[in-house]
């Protein structure tokens, strides 16, 4: 069975910067595409950024030319490196994985880390 562990979470300033990690364990790493979700207080699961399988990457408009996903097939890790955060942005932030091409629709995804707090002030 796949676990999934993000970290790198944490209070930081409005336009400042985080990188969140999620590491998977016990599955073939390089065969499933990656994304990260967050969600808010009394919101839904809402997409960050995908990326598949063959390292294509996709973001929701809202975190374009911020935010960007990466893999480390090697590592077994996928990243999200999140530029000028904005308060909006404050939400638990999720890692989860499928079978090859990202989606945005999170009900596609199979299995999901715990999340890990991002809060950005103002």
């Amino acid at each position: 069975q796949v676990q999934l562990a993000e970290s790198g979470g944490g209070l930081v300033q409005a336009g400042g910067s985080l990188r969140l990690s999620c590491v998977a364990s016990g599955g073939a790493f390089s065969y499933y595409a990656m994304g990260w979700f967050r969600q808010a207080p009394g919101l839904g699961r809402e997409f960050v950024a995908g990326i598949s399988s063959g390292g294509r990457p996709s973001y929701a408009d809202s975190v374009k030319g911020r935010f960007t996903i990466s893999r480390d097939n090697a590592k077994n890790t996928v990243y999200l490196q999140m530029n000028s955060l904005k308060p909006e942005n404050t939400a638990v932030y999720y890692c989860a994985l499928r079978l090859n091409a990202a989606a945005s629709d999170p009900s596609q995804y199979d299995i999901w880390g715990q999340g890990t707090q991002v809060t950005v002030s103002s």
